[in-house]
């Protein structure tokens, strides 16, 4: 693993208020999640999701670009669709959501899709229950059949990030910092580079194959959910400037030089996505293991993995944190099966 310290704004660096918070994340894991009510429906392969102030939230279909308003209660209504989506029967389309962590004053929304050219980041508004036009901030990403990433995020200081995939295309894009795909990127509410990114561009990481959820845990770490190949799926801790090794490691590599996962999983059992951490553990929807992992984030069981619902929704795509500190889930079985579920802990 590089030797190398990073403190960035934004990025906080542990310290003694957070090592004492840390002592009772053990407490706090003992929480138990159990499977709530169905918000929603009907729906075709729901990916981004992101809440408002009123706790409702934003829930955007893949395929076909709409988004759907679902509100705490279960009551759901499709506020409108992001022109200029597009899928090729893959994995693009409508992907993150982000609500502005100003949304009071500004009504906006962000989000993360795929057109027949590229990958792009725009903001709307949202406002009297009716979906604005797009404006672009980020065009130019690099867009494949598979390997978008599509997650958006903001941080406390409103900062956004954005994960971007390979595109499947080998891995080159993500060790090329030049390129904007295969990374983490940070940026400015307006896409502009933030000014303390490493490289002077949005690039914030790099080297990562298929990075799909990004959060934030309590105190201000950001982790990344990544899909491996064949090998290992991961869970990384996102610094400034660090290279997490695809398509030269995946997995650990042990001192070899790329940073390492915080934990790892062999594909079959987990194929993450979504993530959000809460009552001290990280969060993490699985594809194809078609179950909800739980890691803990503190001493003395950190990196402990648990599995969750193993068969019980299927396949979980996204996975947020709502204002109550339930999380809700969608699931990504397609043929307008799909669901948002309220996952409650007890």
């Amino acid at each position: 693993m590089e030797r190398r310290t990073f403190v960035k704004v934004g990025l906080l660096a542990p310290t003694a208020a957070a090592a004492t918070a840390a002592a009772a994340g053990p407490a706090e894991a003992r929480r138990r999640p159990v499977i709530g009510r169905t918000l929603a429906s009907g729906l075709d392969f729901p990916w981004g999701l992101s809440f408002l102030p009123d706790g409702s939230a934003l829930v955007g279909q893949r395929n076909s670009g709409e988004i759907v308003r679902v509100r705490p209660g279960g009551a759901s209504s499709t506020v409108g669709s992001v022109p200029g989506v597009y899928n090729d029967g893959g994995e693009g389309g409508l992907l993150g959501l982000a609500v502005s962590p100003t949304y009071a004053r500004d009504h906006l929304v962000y989000a993360f899709f795929t057109t027949r050219t590229d990958n792009r980041i725009a903001r709307m508004t949202y406002a009297g229950g009716r979906l604005g036009s797009p404006h672009v901030l980020v065009s130019g990403i690099p867009s494949g059949s598979r390997h978008n990433g599509g997650g958006l995020w903001f941080t406390r200081r409103h900062n956004l990030l954005a994960t971007t995939g390979d595109t499947a295309a080998g891995g080159g894009f993500s060790q090329d910092k030049s390129s904007l795909a295969g990374k983490v990127l940070r940026m400015r509410k307006d896409g502009s580079p933030h000014p303390d990114n490493p490289f002077g561009t949005r690039v914030l990481s790099y080297g990562h194959r298929n990075p799909e959820g990004v959060t934030q845990d309590a105190h201000g770490r950001l982790w990344v959910s990544e899909l491996g190949e064949n090998t290992w799926d991961e869970m990384n801790r996102i610094l400034p400037g660090r290279n997490y090794g695809w398509p030269r490691a995946e997995g650990t590599d042990g001192p070899g030089g790329y940073a390492n996962p915080f934990v790892q999983w062999h594909p079959v059992d987990c194929s993450p996505s979504g993530i959000a951490c809460v009552h001290g553990r990280a969060w993490i929807g699985a594809l194809r293991g078609e179950s909800l992992w739980s890691v803990d984030l503190y001493a003395p069981g950190a990196r402990r993995k648990v599995r969750h619902f193993r068969g019980q929704l299927g396949r979980i795509r996204n996975v947020k944190r709502a204002p109550d500190k339930s999380l809700w889930v969608t699931t990504s079985n397609g043929g307008h099966n799909d669901r948002v579920v309220r996952i409650a802990f007890r």
